[in-house]
């Protein structure tokens, strides 16, 4: 029995490329996109991560207009953020709010956390997913995904740094191939003294908040509380950069962690482990 579904998505290259959620598109047979000007045409998944709940698929159409992106990174509590998308197949409607907290994590379709959520109330509802939440100036600064039901004003948006750097990996493979180190984090920043003292090149790092068991992490003895600040020679500002340097890892190889635990610096031999795929 043929089942239908409805969703949002945003055009960000001029060639035709559209950013989604990965629950609007996966496993879907079919797919037709209906353009601002009121066109039909048919759309193919170039890829699909639903560990992120996000996906590129393509349209062939001309006199398209590419959204601009903004920097996710940039972002304070209180912004005025802007939704757009198409709520119960409303099309085109515009919900407005403000950015309500940065660093949340939420759980993906797949079962897998999303780290670095933004948190905003800007009113979302079904059909909403995957399409943009941008700031004053149009800037799109993450892409709708969730709502918890039956509170209000909770809703979320994945950043849209996370957005760039995974239609990047699926533009070039298809997939997204991750190494692993069995942590949960979020961004947090490091105070200016420590930053000083140990002449830190970022003020921010990636706090540990749980280890799972058997993990790379708790057997490079890593703990909960420490502050990630540097996986070999790349500084960690945040979850985004984790998750790109855990991606661009070589799975199996080893590698140096360098943490803050209270007022230490250390650092760590890890072997980071491929993730395993969700379907």
């Amino acid at each position: 029995r043929e089942r239908r579904g409805g969703g949002s998505g945003f055009v960000f290259t001029p060639d035709g490329l559209v950013l989604t959620n990965s629950h609007v598109v996966h496993d879907a047979t079919r797919i037709d996109v209906t353009l601002l000007d009121g066109r039909r045409v048919p759309a193919r998944t170039i890829g699909d991560d639903p560990a992120t709940d996000l996906a590129v698929i393509r349209i062939d159409a001309s006199g398209l207009q590419a959204a601009q992106l903004g920097d996710s990174q940039v972002l304070r509590p209180g912004q005025i953020a802007i939704a757009i998308g198409n709520p119960y197949g409303f099309q085109s409607t515009v919900t407005a709010g403000v950015i309500s907290a940065l660093g949340r994590s939420l759980r993906s379709y797949s079962g897998r956390l999303i780290e670095d959520v933004i948190q905003t109330d800007a009113a979302l509802n079904p059909g909403n997913s995957g399409g943009p939440l941008v700031n004053s100036t149009g800037a799109v600064i993450g892409v709708n995904t969730a709502t918890i039901l039956p509170a209000q004003g909770i809703c979320f948006a994945i950043g849209i740094n996370t957005a760039k750097f995974v239609a990047s990996r699926l533009l070039r493979d298809g997939r997204i191939r991750r190494s692993w180190i069995g942590v949960s984090a979020q961004t947090v920043p490091v105070h200016r003294r420590v930053v000083r003292f140990f002449g830190l090149p970022k003020e921010s790092g990636v706090v540990v908040v749980g280890l799972e068991e058997r993990s790379p992490a708790r057997r490079a003895g890593l703990r909960e509380g420490d502050v990630i600040v540097a996986l070999g020679e790349k500084p960690v500002a945040g979850v985004d950069d984790l998750h790109r340097l855990l991606t661009d890892a070589q799975v199996g190889a080893r590698c140096v962690l360098t943490v803050i635990r209270h007022t230490e610096r250390l650092t760590m031999a890890i072997v980071p482990e491929e993730a395993r795929q969700v379907s």
